[in-house]
């Protein structure tokens, strides 16, 4: 697999579609997501492991590299203008970054009601409350609630500023490779894109695969593919000394 070192796998899980998950990515590893079944879409939120008061900025993320999606050779700013993490590997190309995540009146209305006590682990969720929940771990509520990068998903863009979701992006085994640049907590939710069109509720899995990745070095691409990252990088690396 691209960019993964071999024998270095610390571990690996599978996440079932409409599952919320975290972990504390480590400086010096990199995690690998990977759509199983084609169709997924992953939203995820960003935080400085050690201090969760700096979060991913999307704002900063495209004004500094020019961009309004992410993909390879890109990273993932702070708010502080440091690198959480950057794109090693990309198979999709595109990651949306501007449409957010659904929330429960968005399911509700869309698909019906469909609750725990009546459906049990099968019961319609939202992105929007599921990653609450998640954060709640970590003692973050509603004011802690940030951007999130939806992976997997295109969003395509008409000449009348229209956003519309573009159905077949993903393939099964279309992955996404991020190396930690700070010790960074990963939330992340596998529910539906917020603009996915299907008339029926739609989930899939994804596998996690975490292992050891070595420093960046001078030339590295994520860091040479704009001169701002290169600023991201050292301030990122003073961070650290």
């Amino acid at each position: 697999m691209e960019s993964t070192e071999t024998g270095k796998i610390l571990f690996e899980t599978e996440i079932a579609g409409g599952w919320t998950w975290s972990h504390i990515v480590k400086r010096g590893t990199s995690i690998r997501l990977t759509d199983l079944e084609g169709g997924a879409n992953v939203s995820a939120l960003f935080y400085n492991a050690a201090n969760v008061t700096e979060r991913y900025n999307m704002g900063d993320t495209l004004k500094i590299q020019h961009i309004s999606f992410l993909c390879k050779d890109r990273c993932i700013y702070s708010d502080m203008g440091r690198i959480l993490m950057s794109f090693v590997a990309d198979s999709c190309g595109w990651h949306d970054v501007i449409c957010g995540v659904s929330n429960a009146e968005m399911i509700a209305r869309r698909f019906g009601q469909q609750s725990y006590q009546d459906f049990q682990n099968t019961f319609y969720r939202n992105g929007t409350d599921s990653l609450l929940v998640e954060l709640a771990k970590y003692g973050m509520d509603q004011r802690d609630f940030i951007e999130v990068v939806n992976f997997f998903s295109k969003v395509a863009v008409d000449a009348e500023g229209r956003l519309s979701f573009v159905e077949g992006f993903s393939r099964p085994g279309s992955f996404v490779e991020l190396r930690a640049e700070m010790d960074t907590l990963l939330v992340i939710d596998t529910g539906m894109h917020p603009l996915n069109p299907s008339p029926s509720y739609l989930v899939k899995p994804i596998q996690v695969l975490v292992t050891k990745s070595s420093p960046p070095v001078p030339c590295d691409s994520c860091r040479t593919s704009c001169p701002e990252n290169e600023r991201g990088f050292i301030n990122t690396e003073r961070y650290h000394l």
